[in-house]
């Protein structure tokens, strides 16, 4: 009867610690997050949104104020389609913009959204009209290098 009594008990916690490595696994790789406060959803376009995926963070100043619920391609404009899920306690002028930005050199990306000056705040449906798509750094290193080999080559008697 003792050895039953402990069997269960040990077993009760390697699953209980089994349980804990797993949500901790989720909340890292930020597939899961436990949030109980309201939220309103809008929308922005962008040409490139870059890695950027569901579940990323909206922040502001640093601070996580939404996450990005859905990215959809929109066929009649030929844009990426972002919905967020803005924090219903952080209320944002309409005339508000999103940049796509990196945490780090190559860090993942997450959006940034600025403040805008007018008086009406943003509410549900609403859609940010101010967006800067993501910096694609392979297009940056490219166009760098095509703008140095077009560079008439300097010859070394032309210096003096």
């Amino acid at each position: 009867m003792k050895d039953t009594k402990s069997d269960f008990l040990v077993g009760l916690f390697v699953l209980i610690g089994g349980l804990a490595i797993v949500f901790l696994a989720l909340q890292s790789a930020n597939l899961l997050s436990l949030n109980f406060e309201k939220t309103y959803l809008v929308s922005a376009k962008f040409d490139n949104v870059g890695s950027v995926k569901p579940r990323a963070a909206v922040k502001s100043a640093g601070v996580v104020v939404g996450r990005v619920e859905s990215i959809a391609f929109d066929d009649k404009s030929y844009q990426a389609k972002v919905t967020l899920s803005m924090q219903s306690r952080y209320a944002f002028p309409k005339d508000s913009s999103l940049k796509i930005l990196t945490s780090g050199l190559l860090g993942e990306q997450y959006l940034g959204i600025e403040a805008g000056a007018e008086e009406k705040n943003l509410a549900a449906g609403d859609q940010i009209k101010a967006t800067q798509s993501a910096v694609v750094l392979e297009s940056l290193i490219s166009q760098f290098l095509y703008s140095k080999a077009a560079e008439p080559a300097q010859t070394a008697g032309a210096k003096k």
